[in-house]
């Protein structure tokens, strides 16, 4: 079993950047993809970002490429989402999640543990 506790979540204004945090329990974390995805409210879950469990694959969804970046500590059991140039509709409740395969997969049903989320709010 993985456990997965994000943080970092918080209310900055439009242009601002947050950086948000995943740990995970357990020895197995460096073999894990890691994805972080996100709801709004009223809408689905969406794909953000991935890395694959070496961290030489990342792979981001088109509405963040350029301002968000994936990272992944596997000395710390971490990975963390670097949020830039922060905008209203990024507003949601972040996820990260483990992928027991190992890559970096933008599909939410490759994923295996779920954390229980973060609220990020940006306001205009």
């Amino acid at each position: 079993q993985v456990q997965l506790v994000e943080s970092g979540g918080g209310l900055v204004q439009a242009g601002g950047s947050l950086r948000l945090s995943c740990a995970a329990s357990g020895r197995t974390f460096s073999s894990y993809g890691m994805g972080w995805f996100r709801q709004a409210p009223g809408k689905e879950r969406e794909f953000v970002a991935a890395i694959n469990w070496s961290g030489r694959t990342t792979y981001y969804a088109a509405s963040v490429k350029g301002r968000f970046t994936i990272s992944r500590d596997n000395a710390k059991n971490t990975v963390y989402l670097q949020m830039n140039s922060l905008k209203p509709e990024d507003t949601a409740v972040y996820y990260c999640a483990a992928d027991t395969a190992g890559w970096a997969a933008a599909a939410i049903a490759e994923y295996d543990y779920w954390g229980q989320g973060t609220q990020v709010t940006v306001s205009s």
